[in-house]
Parts: structure tokens; C-alpha cells; sequence
């Protein structure tokens, strides 16, 4: 191998090129800088704006991206490759991916509508279908969320955009829905009472809109109060089980009864007497069955009709000979 050769080669390249050379990393490096500048410029812009951090790092990362493929044809113009020939070339690429993968445009058409529509923000509870939990972040395929229990799942963005979703923190606030059941022997005034003071000892229950709580139904063993107050969203849960804990405690200890489904057990203190058949087994008799008859073949029938053939021509020549 000719080391020397090779060497004149390579210096041969740089000085015909050493222009296209410096110009390729001088757009790369300004280039660089100018897209790193100019995301943080619009980091802040949208800082200022006080927009939701879930849909900002959603419009940074396909700014970011238009800006770096577009840095790299240039690029590409500059090392002398075809950007024409290669943009046919791409987009062909893209509209054949784009069929293959037509599930996951569709999931990033509709990360935009989510985005730009502001359906849901970072933080809202949402319930789509059987799955329910916190909106962590939008991407460009799908939305994560975070369970109660701390599991995460990724909804795909068609789902988010096409399924019936409810929010439960698009609002500041919440209300929240009781219903007791107390004996049908209780003072229906006094159940009121008890119920709207200890909404009413809470701080965290708006008293404008005031609490309510009025008598729903005449169940079958049992009055059923429906109640309700408001709340901020994020102290629903908290509230709502300080109310069913102390409701609870407050019926008891004004003497109001809560009905509960009770079973009755009777014990006989007599002997069953079962009817019993005592005749014995009747002996066994056998079916009378009738016997198939056994088919014959082709050559068997054949044989059977010359011999009756041949019994019939003896039986003639016998009756000719007696005569």
C-alpha cells in the first residue's frame, strides 16, 4: 500500500476544497449556536406568557426540529449533494412511512389539536374509559399519565382526542356528592342538621354556594339524604373522606341509626322425615334387539343369483322327470 500516494490525495482534497471546508463548519457552528439562542429565547417568551410547561416542551421539540433538518440540508448544499433529487427522494420516504405508519401521524396530528386547543394541562385528572390519572406530559405520540397508585400509562393522542374524556381539574373547583341512608325512625330535620354543621365546620368547603342536603329517597329499609358542597380541586379527596368519617361518627353520637342489610337464621328443632321408596332393584331384562342384516359385496351378490340360477333349472329337470 502506498502510504505517500494516499497522503497526496487527502492533501490534494483539502487544498481544492479548504473553502467549502471552513464554510461547512462555519455554518455548522453558527448554525448550532443560532438554534440554541434562539430556543432559549422562545423558552422565555413562552415563560412570560405563563403557558402551560406540558404544551411548551411539546412546540419546542418540533421547532427544534424543523430547525436542525433544515441546518443539515444546508449542509448538504454545501458539500455539493443534490438537495433537489434528495427532497423528492425524502418526501417519497416520508409519504411511504407515513401510509405504514398512518396509527402514529394520526396520534401526532392529534397532539397538535391537544396542544393547540388547550384541552388539558399538565396536572389535570382525567377518566378515559377504565383508565384514570394525572396528565404528566403530551408528546408527539402519546399522553402519559400517572395513576393513583403511581403507575404510568400511555394514552395514545387519538384516544385523548376522539374517546369521551372527563376532566376533573379543568375547573378550580369540585363538588362533591354524599348520600347516607339512616333509619326510618330518625328525625328527618336533626340528619339535615348533622350533616350541613360538620360540612359547615370545615374551612375547606366554600360557603358560597352553600352546602345542601335534602331527603332523596324512601329506600325499602332506609331514608337516603343526598348532600353536597364545594371544594377546591386539589383538596377534593382530602375533604371528601373527613366528611364520611365524621358524618359517620356525628350520626352515631346523636343517636341516629344507620340500617344495614341483616340476615335471619332459624334453627329446626324438628327431624325431617324424607319419603323413601323401599322396594329393591327390579331385576334386570334385556332389550330385544333386532339383527342387521350382513350386507354383501358385488362379487358375493353375483354368486348368489347364479346359484339360484343353477337350484332352479335342478328343480324344473325334476318336475320334467316325474312326469
Amino acid at each position: 500500500m502506498d502510504w505517500q500516494k494516499i497522503w497526496d490525495t487527502i492533501v490534494q482534497f483539502f487544498n481544492d476544497n479548504i473553502w467549502n471546508i471552513v464554510k461547512f463548519f462555519s455554518v455548522l457552528v453558527i448554525g448550532g449556536l443560532f438554534i440554541f439562542v434562539l430556543m432559549r429565547i422562545l423558552k422565555a417568551i413562552f415563560r412570560r406568557k405563563a403557558a402551560d410547561s406540558m404544551a411548551v416542551r411539546f412546540v419546542l421539540s418540533i421547532i427544534r426540529f424543523i430547525l436542525w433538518f433544515s441546518l443539515v440540508l444546508v449542509l448538504m448544499t454545501i458539500v455539493g449533494i443534490e438537495v433537489n433529487g434528495l427532497t423528492t427522494a425524502m418526501s417519497a420516504i416520508v409519504l411511504a412511512i407515513g401510509v405504514a405508519l398512518k396509527d402514529n401521524v394520526s396520534n401526532l396530528a392529534n397532539g397538535l389539536i391537544l396542544v393547540s386547543r388547550k384541552k388539558y394541562k399538565g396536572g389535570d385528572y382525567v377518566i378515559v374509559g377504565e383508565v384514570e390519572g394525572s396528565i404528566v406530559e403530551i408528546n408527539f405520540l402519546f399522553t402519559t399519565l400517572r395513576t393513583a397508585d403511581g403507575r404510568q400509562v400511555l394514552m395514545p393522542n387519538s384516544t385523548m382526542v376522539n374517546s369521551q374524556v372527563i376532566n376533573n381539574g379543568a375547573f378550580p373547583k369540585r363538588r362533591i356528592n354524599l348520600t347516607f341512608s339512616v333509619a326510618y325512625d330518625s328525625d328527618v330535620e336533626k340528619v339535615k342538621s348533622v350533616i350541613l354543621g360538620v360540612m359547615a365546620s370545615d374551612g375547606r368547603i366554600y360557603e358560597d354556594p352553600a352546602p345542601l342536603c335534602h331527603l332523596k329517597t324512601l329506600g325499602t329499609s332506609s331514608l337516603d339524604f343526598f348532600s353536597y358542597c364545594w371544594v377546591d380541586g386539589e383538596d377534593y379527596w382530602d375533604v371528601y373522606y373527613f366528611l364520611m368519617e365524621t358524618i359517620f361518627n356525628e350520626l352515631k353520637r346523636n343517636g341516629i341509626a344507620i340500617p344495614y342489610q341483616q340476615a335471619e337464621v332459624r334453627i329446626r328443632q324438628d327431624t325431617v322425615q324424607m319419603p323413601v321408596i323401599e322396594e329393591a332393584l327390579a331385576p334386570r331384562v334385556e332389550k330385544k334387539r333386532v339383527i342387521e342384516k350382513k350386507r354383501m359385496s358385488i362379487e358375493e351378490l353375483e354368486d348368489a343369483k347364479l346359484n339360484e340360477i343353477v337350484l332352479t333349472k335342478k328343480k324344473t329337470s325334476k318336475k320334467k322327470a316325474s312326469k
